[in-house]
């Protein structure tokens, strides 16, 4: 049923929970791409262990340079109509995905569809998160052309025209940002969908800093600035 999607899941130091991420989502997808970025852990040996496809890294590069990796990698099966940015850590639902792809589908107009916590709901959520989240998205609809209730989901599916044309040159997690700017530079059509985020204690662990969520802001800036 969904032999025209791939899914491109960026790795890093994700061994002790990728394995299972990977043998959920292929209950559903055959077509899985896992791009390990330089795991100095045994991420690669775990994903080895399933049916995903292992692209690798040879240093770190960062999640942005992992999504265009895994893309152009995808892109490489002309059977591929339909691409997924899913995370591996186990925030993301396959249920979610499955109902974007339908979207998509059924909606031929659209070119990309962008997942919501907002619109949809959270588990485990903290208040310190939410209210950084949001702050993020009044930054992101003042400066991107783009209004958006969830300006940093990483749960997107696309089209292969978005797939042709989206350069993802922020390695680090602003590419998220620069995803949503390339949205209105390149005039994509897009829409949100409801979607569940899980906050486990992996996942919270693993997050972004406050610290570096400001860093990504402060690239961002400079950047536009420098344009």
């Amino acid at each position: 049923m969904f032999e025209d999607t791939a899914l491109v899941i960026p790795v890093y130091n994700e061994a002790t929970v990728i394995k299972g991420v990977i043998e959920n989502a292929l209950l559903t997808f055959d077509k899985i791409i896992c791009v390990d970025d330089g795991s100095s852990d045994n991420s690669d040996a775990e994903i080895s262990k399933t049916g995903a496809k292992l692209v690798q890294h040879a240093i770190n590069l960062g999640q942005g340079a992992s999504l265009q990796t895994g893309i152009d990698f995808a892109k490489q099966d002309p059977t591929t109509k339909y691409f997924v940015t899913f995370d591996a850590d186990g925030q993301h639902r396959i249920e979610d995905v499955k109902e974007m792809v339908k979207y998509l589908r059924e909606n031929p107009e659209v070119d990309i569809v962008l997942g919501s916590r907002f619109l949809g709901k959270t588990e485990n959520m903290t208040k310190a998160k939410e209210i950084l989240l949001k702050s993020a998205i009044a930054f992101s609809n003042k400066t991107s052309g783009v209004k958006l209730t969830d300006a940093h989901n990483g749960l997107r599916v696309f089209n292969r025209k978005v797939a042709q044309e989206l350069r993802i040159s922020m390695n680090d997690m602003a590419h998220a940002s620069e995803i949503i700017h390339q949205i209105h530079e390149k005039k994509f059509s897009y829409t949100e969908y409801p979607v569940t985020i899980i906050y486990t204690d992996y996942s919270k662990a693993k997050g972004q800093s406050l610290m570096n969520s400001i860093n990504i802001v402060f690239d961002l800036l400079i950047r536009k600035i420098a344009k």
